[in-house]
């Protein structure tokens, strides 16, 4: 495979994660529970929400599952 090969199929990739990302957020802005932590049950805010919507947790439940992948 060609490095222009790789480059291709590597943003193809990347596309495809991002359009799965929103089809999940649609999904959830559509549901009754979008707006609720799926750790906690927190109310995420509407910032956070405005942010990144596809966010499925609060800031803290966030930042205590992003230091556990550290481990």
């Amino acid at each position: 495979m060609s490095s222009d090969d790789q480059i291709a199929a590597a943003e193809a990739h990347i596309a495809r994660a991002a359009a799965l990302k929103i089809e999940a957020a649609h999904r959830a802005v559509s549901s009754i529970g979008y707006r609720w932590c799926c750790d906690c049950g927190v109310e995420i805010s509407i910032e956070r929400r405005a942010a990144l919507p596809s966010a499925r947790r609060c800031i803290d439940c966030q930042e205590r599952h992003e230091r556990k992948k550290r481990f």
